[in-house]
């Protein structure tokens, strides 16, 4: 005669919780690899031309920016200032309010420090004397860029497909037969 194992409810129910916790755990473990495949990808990505060619893009825009602003600021304005009568665009502006000292003030360095309200419509125009600049050398660089990838394009282009002379449908170069009518072509020279 074989004995009978009865197992009491509650290790059948600690049991089942345990293989619960087992399983959660056995998932949770396997999400942290996945999280460690995501961080594989996301160096890839940041090791890809692209970002590395953005942060470059970057940082020399933002030299190109300094560069656009001293020559608005030191060699166009001043000649344009010259030509209408000795103006300094960088200290054209209007005061809203007087300050603690009543105006007139010379600059608005002084305006400010007596505490006026300005519209500063001189700085207003070199900055868009400045965004002028820089947005025609964007342009002419992405117009560069574009007849390049032309250029580029109509050499890669050859021919791949033939026209079948009776039915005028595409068909691949080598192939002996139209695909549409089934007629025979005519071999390649």
């Amino acid at each position: 005669m074989q004995a009978v194992l009865s197992i009491p409810k509650q290790v059948q129910r600690e049991y089942s919780l345990s293989r619960r916790r087992r399983v959660a755990l056995t998932k949770t473990v396997s999400s942290l690899s996945g999280e460690n495949n995501m961080l594989k990808e996301f160096k890839e990505f940041a090791i890809k031309g692209n970002v590395i060619d953005m942060a470059v893009g970057i940082v020399i825009g933002a030299a190109f920016g300094s560069i656009v602003k001293s020559l608005v600021a030191d060699v166009i304005m001043p000649p344009i200032g010259i030509l209408l009568g000795n103006v300094d665009f960088s200290n054209l502006f209007l005061v809203l309010k007087d300050g603690v000292n009543p105006g007139p003030y010379l600059s608005i360095a002084a305006a400010t420090e007596a505490g006026a309200v300005t519209l500063n419509y001189g700085l207003f125009i070199n900055t868009i004397v400045s965004f002028l600049i820089v947005a025609f050398a964007i342009f002419m660089v992405i117009k560069m860029i574009n007849r390049l990838k032309r250029e580029e394009a109509a050499v890669a282009e050859e021919p791949s497909t033939k026209e079948c002379p009776f039915c005028l449908s595409s068909v691949p170069l080598k192939a002996t037969r139209c695909a549409h009518c089934t007629s025979e072509l005519p071999a390649q020279a």
